[in-house]
C-alpha cells in the first residue's frame, strides 16, 4: 500500500500546510489529461547523498536566541529548528570563526595590540563563542544526533596579516603556519565542548575585500599553497579528520577551484558555494572535472532587495532545487535570526537588508517564523541525512523538481510550479503512475512516498 504525505505553499497566508488524504485523493491518475506535466522518477538512478541544510549561528544571530527571548521561546524555535519530527529536522550549522558582518564586535580567537606578535597562539581562546553560540550550538545537536557543524573564518587575526586588522589585507605567508594551528586549536576547543568540527573552509568568499566588515583576500595559489603545505599537515599532524572545503564563494568564478584542486587535490575534500553570483551548473562544472570531490553549498541569504513574499519564497525553492540538482549535499542559508533592523551587525556596517531565519524583536520579543523557515522545510522536513538523490525529470520546464531516497525507503519530492498558471502534475515512480496533484501558478509542495 502506498501512503503519502503532503505539504503545500502557495502564498504567505498558506505556509507549509499539510494537505489532508481528502485534498490529495481528490486527484487521481486517471484525471491526468493531454496538459498534465509528468515527472518521472527513477530510484535506479541516484546522484549525492545528503547532509542536510541549515544555517549560521553568527554572533548577531546567537546573541538574539540566547539573550533576546525568553527559555520557553528558546525552546520552542530550537525544537522547530532542529528536531527531526516536532520540527523541521535541520542538519548542518556553519558558524563563522570569529566575527563577521555579522556581529555585534569585531573579534577573533587571538586579539592582540598593534604591533604584537603571538607565533605559539598563546593567547587563543574561544570564550567568546561559550556564551551563546556554543550553548546553542550544543543544543542543536541534543535535538538532533546528526547534525553537522562546519565553520569559516572571515578574517585571520589582524596581526597575521597585511593590513594589521581584520579589515580588508591578505594573510602573510611567514604566518600560514600559525594560521593553519589557529584552525586546529579552534576544533580541538570545540570539541571539548563535545562539538566536533566536521569541515571547515580556510576562507569566506575568499576574493572578497570589503571595507566595512572582517575579510581577507586569499587568491586561488594561496589558498591552495595553504592548503597543502600548512593547514593538511597540521590536521595530519594533530590527528584531526575533519574535512576540508575550499573556495566558499560564488557561482561566477568556478576557475578559483579548479585552481586549488589542481594545485592541492589530495588535501582537500571539496568545494565550498555561495550564490551572489553566478549560477549552480558552476557546482557540476567543477564536480565532473574533479569527481570525487564534495560539493556544498554553505551560503545563501534573502533579502529586501528581492521583494516579498512570492518572488523571495520563490527565488529560494527554485534555487534550492537547482542546487540540489547540481550535486550538492548541503543547502546552507545564512543568519539563523535576525533582529526587527536586519541586525545586529558590526560597527560601520551601515543599512543592512538581509533575511534571517527568524527574525526576533529586540523591542518586543516577538518571534516570527520568516519565509525562509518554510522554504527550507519544504526541503528539510522530507529529505533526510543520507537521503540519496534519485533521478527525476519532469515533462515542463515550468515544474523544477528534486527527488531523494531516504535511508528508511520513503521517497521525497520536491516540486515547484513556476508557471504562470496551475497545472496538474502527475507523478511517476519506474513509469507507474504514484499520484496526480494539482499545483497553483508559484506553488510549493513536498511529497513524501511511503510503501507500507
Amino acid at each position: 500500500m502506498t501512503t503519502f504525505k503532503i505539504f503545500k505553499t502557495t502564498g504567505e497566508n498558506d505556509l507549509f500546510r499539510l494537505l489532508s488524504p481528502e485534498e490529495y485523493n481528490s486527484f487521481k491518475s486517471t484525471d491526468a489529461d493531454s496538459s498534465t506535466i509528468t515527472v518521472q522518477l527513477d530510484d535506479g538512478q541516484t546522484y549525492q547523498e545528503m547532509d542536510g541544510f541549515g544555517a549560521s549561528f553568527t554572533d548577531a544571530a546567537a546573541y538574539l536566541m540566547n539573550q533576546k527571548i525568553t527559555h520557553e521561546q528558546r525552546t520552542e524555535v530550537m525544537t522547530r529548528l532542529f528536531h527531526p519530527t516536532e520540527g523541521i529536522g535541520l542538519s548542518v550549522i556553519r558558524n563563522p570563526m570569529g566575527a563577521s558582518d555579522y556581529a555585534r564586535t569585531v573579534y577573533s580567537y587571538n586579539d592582540l595590540p598593534d604591533q604584537h606578535t603571538d607565533p605559539e597562539l598563546a593567547g587563543f581562546s574561544i570564550a567568546h563563542d561559550e556564551a551563546d553560540i556554543i550553548p546553542l550550538t550544543q543544543q542543536a545537536l541534543a535535538l538532533n544526533s546528526e547534525l553537522k557543524l562546519f565553520a569559516s573564518p572571515w578574517s585571520a587575526p589582524g596581526w597575521m596579516k597585511t593590513s594589521g586588522s581584520m579589515i580588508t589585507g591578505q594573510l602573510k605567508p611567514e604566518w600560514y603556519s600559525a594560521y593553519a594551528e589557529y584552525f586546529v586549536k579552534t576544533i580541538q576547543s570545540y570539541a571539548v565542548h563535545g562539538l566536533p568540527i566536521y569541515a571547515i573552509t580556510p576562507q569566506n568568499e575568499a576574493l572578497y575585500e570589503p571595507a566595512h566588515y572582517p575579510g581577507m583576500l586569499m587568491l586561488a595559489d594561496a589558498q591552495a599553497d595553504f592548503i597543502s603545505n600548512h593547514l593538511k599537515p597540521a590536521f595530519v599532524r594533530n590527528n584531526l579528520d575533519t574535512k576540508i572545503f575550499c573556495y566558499d564563494h560564488n557561482w561566477d568564478r568556478p576557475d578559483y577551484p579548479l585552481t586549488v584542486l589542481e594545485q592541492a587535490g589530495e588535501a582537500v575534500d571539496g568545494v565550498a558555494w555561495h550564490w551572489y553570483g553566478g549560477d549552480a551548473s558552476a557546482q557540476s562544472k567543477v564536480y565532473e572535472a574533479f569527481a570525487g570531490k564534495e560539493v556544498h553549498f554553505t551560503e545563501g541569504s534573502g533579502g529586501e532587495w528581492i521583494p516579498p513574499f512570492e518572488q523571495a519564497f520563490s527565488n529560494v525553492i527554485r534555487t534550492g532545487i537547482q542546487i540540489l540538482r547540481n550535486y550538492s549535499k548541503s543547502l546552507v542559508l545564512w543568519n539563523m535570526a535576525l533582529d526587527e533592523n536586519n541586525g545586529p551587525t558590526v560597527p560601520g556596517f551601515g543599512q543592512s537588508t538581509c533575511r534571517g531565519i527568524v527574525q526576533i524583536n529586540q523591542q518586543t520579543g516577538e518571534l516570527v517564523y520568516t519565509l525562509d523557515y518554510y522554504a527550507l522545510a519544504h526541503f528539510s522536513a522530507l529529505i533526510r541525512p543520507k537521503a540519496v538523490q534519485i533521478q527525476s525529470v519532469s515533462s515542463d520546464e515550468s515544474v523544477y523538481t528534486v527527488a531523494f531516497r531516504n535511508t528508511d525507503g520513503t521517497i521525497a519530492v520536491v516540486l515547484f510550479n513556476d508557471g504562470q498558471e496551475a497545472r496538474q502534475v502527475k507523478i511517476e515512480l519506474q513509469d507507474q503512475a504514484v499520484l496526480t496533484v494539482q499545483m497553483e501558478s508559484k506553488c510549493a509542495m513536498s511529497i513524501l512516498i511511503s510503501n507500507e
